[in-house]
């Protein structure tokens, strides 16, 4: 590898992995451990993703692309051929929950604002909106949740009120730790398929917009800001994506998950350092 080029991916591998990092110690999870799958993860890529002709990579190339010996690779492979399958989590169902609860018809009132719900029985109810937006997730356990991370709430006289659009996990809940590893997939993927386009494929749309000299006093207000408009963003995103999405009758076949990521940045102990 040229030193430039070096240089260039072992900065960005320390820039992304020192939140990552701080975020694992939290949970416990020592360097070792880390190590040690990384290395699965690394095997695991190599192999679904560099073969040719859309074949798995075979063990010599795996061997050769992540430095590891052939033995272990092989090794790596079979742990991940009889391990369980990652947990992809409920993130999406419970937002799609919410997301129906104010966009379908059948839960709106004249006035297009959502209804106040039973908990049981036949459309309207969340009962019914669980059926049809919350996937295999049984309903009480949906209905806990939301009502946990106050997206609802039950009312006195027995209905269920919906609060939020969104599904926010609470916070160092299991959930939210899933929130965050899907929100950062999908910011990294998209880079990867940014970076290495080589005139095959098309760009995804990434942006950004900061400024590395706004004064502490102004955070608040820009907090404010985001929380307006930034909502008013994804809700007019999520409009588009309901207008178009697949009904819970059709055939789920040629289909692809699509959205967007927006979240607030604040790098503010990095601030103070400079004054």
């Amino acid at each position: 590898m040229e030193i430039h080029r070096e240089t260039v991916i072992h900065a960005a591998c320390r820039r992304l992995l020192r939140p990552i990092a701080s975020l694992l110690l939290r949970y416990g999870m020592t360097w070792k451990e880390f190590s040690d799958l990384s290395k699965s993860i690394f095997v695991q890529a190599a192999t679904e993703e560099f073969g040719i002709r859309g074949r798995p990579t075979n063990v010599s190339r795996v061997s050769i692309l992540t430095g590891i010996g052939r033995k272990e690779v092989k090794r790596q492979r079979d742990l991940l051929q009889s391990g369980p399958a990652p947990d992809k989590g409920k993130t999406t169902d419970a937002t799609r929950v919410l997301s129906g609860w104010f966009l379908d018809a059948d839960y709106l009132d004249s006035e297009s604002e959502p209804l106040r719900l039973p908990a049981e029985g036949p459309t309207p109810s969340f009962e019914a909106l669980c059926i049809r937006y919350g996937g295999d997730i049984a309903m009480p356990t949906m209905l806990k949740e939301l009502i946990k991370t106050k997206a609802v709430e039950k009312e006195a006289s027995g209905k269920l009120k919906v609060l939020s659009r969104y599904y926010q996990p609470a916070v160092a809940d299991d959930e939210n730790l899933r929130f965050a590893v899907d929100r950062i997939y999908d910011v990294v993927e998209t880079m990867n398929n940014n970076v290495f386009l080589n005139g095959k494929g098309e760009p995804r749309f990434g942006g950004f917009a900061a400024n590395d000299d706004i004064p502490l006093n102004k955070i608040p207000r820009f907090r404010e800001f985001m929380d307006k408009r930034g909502q008013e963003f994804l809700e007019e995103v999520d409009d588009w994506l309901m207008r178009h999405t697949v009904s819970s009758q059709q055939p789920k076949t040629n289909t692809a998950r699509i959205g967007i990521s927006l979240f607030a940045t604040e790098e503010r102990i990095l601030m103070e350092s400079r004054q």
